[in-house]
Parts: structure tokens; sequence; C-alpha cells
């Protein structure tokens, strides 16, 4: 009892109901890993639209087969994606502004945010009009980008003892440079403030007193060489959280992308077999594109029967074939995209639209900006291509070019999985994460009748929501989902180990791949 009755009275006490909301978590969060032009290294950073992209990494880049990837995802209604950009050798900008100082050595030097030859186009100016012009360690910073941002710093300063000190300002506010920092991790700074940068004058006007420098303009920033499957997996990435583990940075993500390392190299089965690995630890799932060398119905299916992606997991699909859109990097010339990020935009508009459960095909998903695929399939190749997994990508007339296939790469008609289809995967992962996350708090309570029925009460709520969202088959509660937790789940054994065992089951929707319409004449019919 929480309070203790001292006086004769009327006590009153609030009883906690013992409610505990399960929410459901997102289904669409899309993960991009590749190279971009700009953005921080193996690091994992969300962005809400494609102008996000284009100010954090660069935008489309003809180097970058991520960049066009993520441009379909938003296209086609994606919303949010999670970016991890890899680089190969890149290299960052670099600039000094001289300080006057009689060491020549004696220098502010600047270097750009994140490796790339972007940080090229950087420039610094200076100027002593602070808010106290008697303190010679004061000045303003200035950091300009060629036709982009402009970055203002005034007063700050090279005394390490003013809370204006430059490197933890830069280091706090800069996404353009930083102050460099030596082979210990200290910050190189000079003990004079840096010179002032000239500004226009008139002819007439009398020099500059001290002597000024032009604006400091980098150099030395590179963007590497193309990427190979060592940037993405190896011995130790997961650990340091690099490559594609540095998705371990993020809290949840949904479905993975992983764009060819070159417009021309294709990743590889090895980088695909981790991949759907890896997306099974985090209860996502990985789309992968077709092989560049797939030009035709009879290649893609040859190729795959006998030499496969890397991967039958039903936690990855494959479509196929390929996009062709006008490259606006080169003249808008036609070439062929991967579809991997224009399918993930399909998940998430068929999410928001309809729900995770409902499989992401048919005329409600049009492929947006494809005006080509760069194979067209006849009705006949789709049926050869789809009984062995393949998801096909088709145009029609009217309605334009479709996803015209939902199944994982275990949704071969021989292999006769539960997991066969796209959607089923997706609405199993989408309840395990929820429950995953909703049921954190049973964790140290104590283990009997009253957890067990707190657990009953809150999951059955989640999932009869879901069942009025028309998630599942069924008429009734009792035909589409079921919620156990009791004494028949959690033994006494069970209790002695700490272990509390909820069992839950539900009918998943499956989507309606075979439609048939039997048409009959009736003939000699006979009134009685």
């Amino acid at each position: 009892m929480p309070v203790t009755p001292t006086y004769p009275g009327v006590y009153i006490e609030e009883i906690p109901s013992g409610v505990r909301t399960i929410t459901g978590v997102a289904t669409s969060i899309t993960a991009f890993v590749g190279r971009t032009l700009r953005g921080p290294e193996n690091e994992s950073t969300t962005i809400n639209s494609f102008a996000d992209f284009e100010r954090r990494f660069g935008g489309l880049w003809v180097e970058s087969t991520l960049s066009y990837a993520v441009r379909d995802f938003f296209l086609n209604g994606g919303g949010q994606a999670i970016i991890v950009r890899l680089h190969n050798g890149a290299t960052a900008a670099r600039m000094r502004l001289p300080t006057g100082a009689a060491d020549p050595n004696d220098e502010l030097p600047l270097v750009a945010a994140n490796v790339g030859s972007w940080g090229n186009n950087l420039s610094a100016s200076v100027d002593y009009d602070t808010k106290d012009t008697n303190d010679t360690d004061l000045f303003n910073l200035t950091i300009s980008e060629k036709d982009g941002a402009i970055e203002k710093f005034p007063n700050v300063s090279v005394n390490p003892d003013s809370p204006r000190y430059l490197p933890g300002v830069l280091e706090e506010r800069s996404v353009l440079v930083k102050v460099l920092k030596d082979g210990a991790g200290e910050y190189i700074m000079p003990n004079t403030r840096p010179v002032e940068t000239p500004t226009a004058v008139s002819p007439l006007s009398p020099p500059a007193s001290p002597p000024m420098s032009p604006p400091a303009s980098p150099s030395g920033g590179s963007d590497g060489s193309d990427l190979s499957q060592s940037h993405y997996i190896g011995s130790g990435m997961e650990v340091a959280k690099t490559g594609i583990y540095a998705l371990e940075k993020a809290d949840l993500f949904n479905l993975l992308c992983i764009p060819p390392f070159t417009a021309t190299t294709d990743i590889s089965t090895t980088l695909v077999s981790n991949a759907a690995a890896y997306c099974k630890k985090r209860r996502a799932m990985l789309i992968v594109d077709p092989p560049r060398g797939w030009t035709t119905k009879d290649t893609a299916k040859n190729q795959f029967t006998s030499s496969g992606v890397g991967t039958t997991s039903n936690y990855a699909a494959l479509f196929f074939p390929r996009l062709k859109q006008p490259n606006p990097m080169r003249d808008n010339q036609v070439e062929e995209f991967v579809p991997c990020g224009a399918v993930a935009g399909v998940f998430a508009r068929t999410d928001a639209q309809r729900g995770v459960w409902k499989a992401p095909a048919g005329q409600d998903a049009r492929l947006v900006g494809v005006p080509q695929l760069s194979v067209p399939l006849t009705d006949d190749e789709n049926g050869e291509l789809n009984q062995l997994g393949i998801n096909c990508l088709r145009a029609f007339p009217v309605v334009g070019r479709l996803v015209w296939g939902s199944r994982t790469l275990e949704g071969a008609d021989r292999l006769a999985s539960e997991w066969k289809y796209i959607s089923v995967r997706r609405t199993a992962l989408f309840i395990e994460e929820s429950l995953f996350r909703g049921t954190q708090w049973v964790v140290f309570e104590p283990n009997d009748e009253p957890l067990w029925a707190q657990i009953r009460l809150n999951v059955t709520a989640f999932m009869h929501n879901l069942f009025r969202q028309g998630a599942f088959q069924g008429t009734t509660p009792k035909e589409a989902y079921l919620v156990k937790c009791d004494k028949e789940t959690t033994t006494q054994n069970d209790i002695n180990l700490g272990i509390v065992n909820i069992l839950v089951g539900f009918a998943p929707l499956k989507p309606a791949e075979f439609v048939f319409i039997k048409i009959q004449q009736l003939a000699g019919q006979l009134e009685v």
C-alpha cells in the first residue's frame, strides 16, 4: 500500500490499469549502402527527402549508383532512408590560413568535414570586425562553398580558454570544415589569429595595415577509386561497425538496398549472401538487383538456375529486369539503372496506402519515372521466371510499368515454403519487431499469472487492432490470430530459469497471384 494510514478517514489510491500500449514500428525505412559524392563516412545518416540527400550527400553523381537508387526511392513514394557512405581511398581537402607570425609554419590548418573532391570548392576568409576590437585573439571566420552553402562564425578565438575556441565551434556547428588534428588526435592551432582577408576597395584607398591575405582555397580533396566487396564486408568490420555493419548505429531499418559497385560492375554473390544474413539478424529484408548480364529472359533463367544470386533466403527478394531512364548528369541520355530504389519506394507507398500485409505488386504498384524496362517480358516469359522466385517488372498498355511479382527468394514453387510471399514475410517481421520493442517492460517482472494476464491483455490488443485493419485472414479474431501466455506455455522449470514464453500466431493474408474466371454458356434451360 503506497500510503501508510495514520489518521482516521478516507484514503484515495490510484490503481494502474496494467495496459501498456504496443505501438507498431515503421515498416519501410530503407537503408542504402554505397558511394556518394560527399557526406559522413561509415555512419548511418537518416534523410527524409531527396533534397536532404542533395544537401548532405551531394545529390546525383555519375560515379554513384546509390544516388540514382535514392532518387528513385523518393520518386516512387519512399518516406525515410538511411544512407551509409563508403569510399575507397578518398581524401579530404585542406587549406591553411596564414597568421603573419614570424614562424612561416605558424598557420591555421583547416580540413574539409569529410573526404571528396567537393572540398576543393571551399574558400575561407577572415575579418576583425568583432565585438571587442582590442582582443587580438578574436576574429570572424567565413567558409563559402562555390555555388553552395555559406557558414559564418563570428567572434571565434585562438585562445583555448575562450568559450568561442575555434576547434570546438567548428566541431559543433560546421558541416563544411574542421580544424586539422595531429597524429595524436590533438587540434593543430596557432598562437596568433589568422591574417585578415582583404575586401574590395577603391583605388584611392590607403593600403591595409597590417598586411592582408587573399581568401584561402583548399586543395588535395579526391574521390578515390571504385568500391569493392572488401569495403562492405570483412574480418572485424562488424565489431568496428563499418561497411554494411555501420547500420548497427541505426535503431531500425526495414529494407536494405546495395546498388552495384559501379554502373558496369555488379556486387558479388558473397556480399549478397552476407547482406541477407545480416537482414535476418536485424529483422529486415534485402532487395536484390538483377546482374547486368541478364539481358534476356533466357539469360536470366539459365544463370539464376545454374549459379543463383548468392542467397535463397526468404529475407531477400529479386526483381528483374533493370530500368531504362534518362540520366540528367549526361544530357538525359537513356541508360540502365538498377530497380532496388524504385521497388523500395513502391514498398513504402503500398505500406502507407494499404498496409505492410498488402503485396507490393499489381496495378497500384506503378513505377514512377521509368519510361522503359531493359527487357520487355510476355505473360509466358513472366510465368517461367515467377515460378523460380524471380519477381518481374512489366510494361502494360495505359497503366505503364508495374511491379508484377511478390515472392521472396525462397518462393520457388519446388521449395513449397511458408515464406513464399514478400507480404507474409514482411508482416511477420513487423509483428516481431513491434512485440520485441513493446514487451521490454516485462523483463524483471514477477513471473506469475498476474504478469501473464497483463501480457495477454496488451499483446491481444495489438493483434486485434491489426485484425480490424484487415491484416489477417478470417472473419473472427479466433480465426485470425492467437495469443497464449499461461502455465501451459511457461512451465515451472521455465519460471525457475527466468523464462516467460509468449505464443503468438496469425493467419497471414496471401496475395491472389492467379485469378481464374470460369465462363460457361447456359444452354437448353427448361422451365418447369
